[in-house]
């Protein structure tokens, strides 16, 4: 008995000397760049969400997410505002820089319009400059709107600007993920009718936010930035096996 108890004792100590030896994972952080189809929102706001809130909930304790993507920005309004310097200034080697920009960049009626070719420079130098900090960019094409036609076809809002993205991942070989074509299937699979959950879609007096209703075919739903966090996860787990061994698969596993 004695040397029974002596062998497993044994056993425990190589257990726990072998656990001694495995490296800890070091800390990093996700930023978010982007508008309000990203950003975390007001209470006031609610039910509306952006698909950076639930974000936060896939990753284990040794990933933080900071969100700083804000309403009614452009790449050339999120410069001047301070929130892309906000990022760089706690940019650390190792970090992942999350960049979706095209909704406010590409309404030329808008103060936050910016030319194709400046939205192309203004993404551009996102790039270096997190490359600058030895951080990992990664770009995302502008998640889509709830558009159908009177034939109930989906129409594509982003189609240039979406493409300038593109464009610009495979010139500076970065990491892509496809929102906009990733999103338009899956309001397509939805349809027309299906497809109004996973917006800011309300009935007069349904939420004492929007007393008059709301239909707003841009901006989340809970359910709505669940479903876009899903598929920027589900990317985000094949471009990157680090980002992937960080994720919390008891509670959430899209493979």
């Amino acid at each position: 008995m004695t040397q029974r108890i002596k062998f497993f004792a044994l056993i425990v100590l190589v257990g726990w000397l072998g656990l001694a030896f495995i490296p800890k994972k070091e800390q990093l952080t996700i930023f978010m760049a982007g508008d309000s189809t990203m950003a975390d929102k007001a209470v006031r706001a609610y039910p509306e969400t952006g698909w950076g809130t639930r974000f936060r909930n896939f990753f284990d304790n040794t990933v933080a997410i900071v969100n700083k993507a804000q309403n009614g920005r452009s790449t050339r309004t999120f410069m001047t505002d301070g929130l892309w310097q906000a990022i760089t200034n706690n940019l650390k080697a190792g970090d992942y820089v999350l960049i979706q920009f095209g909704h406010n960049d590409e309404v030329p009626t808008k103060k936050s319009y910016t030319t194709e070719a400046e939205f192309a420079k203004n993404l551009t130098m996102f790039i270096d400059e997190t490359r600058a900090k030895h951080a990992n960019p990664v770009l995302i094409t502008p998640v889509a709107r709830r558009s159908f036609d009177g034939a109930g076809i989906l129409t594509d809002t982003h189609a240039g600007y979406s493409e300038i993205v593109r464009q610009v991942a495979a010139k500076a070989k970065v990491p892509l993920i496809d929102l906009n074509r990733e999103s338009m299937a899956l309001l397509t699979k939805l349809g027309p009718d299906r497809s109004k959950y996973l917006f800011n879609h309300l009935q007069p007096n349904e939420n004492p936010n929007y007393p008059d209703g709301k239909i707003d075919n841009t901006h989340f739903s809970e359910l709505g930035a669940r479903k876009m966090a899903e598929i920027v996860l589900a990317d985000l787990r094949k471009l990157s096996p680090e980002l992937e061994s960080r994720v919390v698969k008891s509670n959430f596993d899209t493979k």
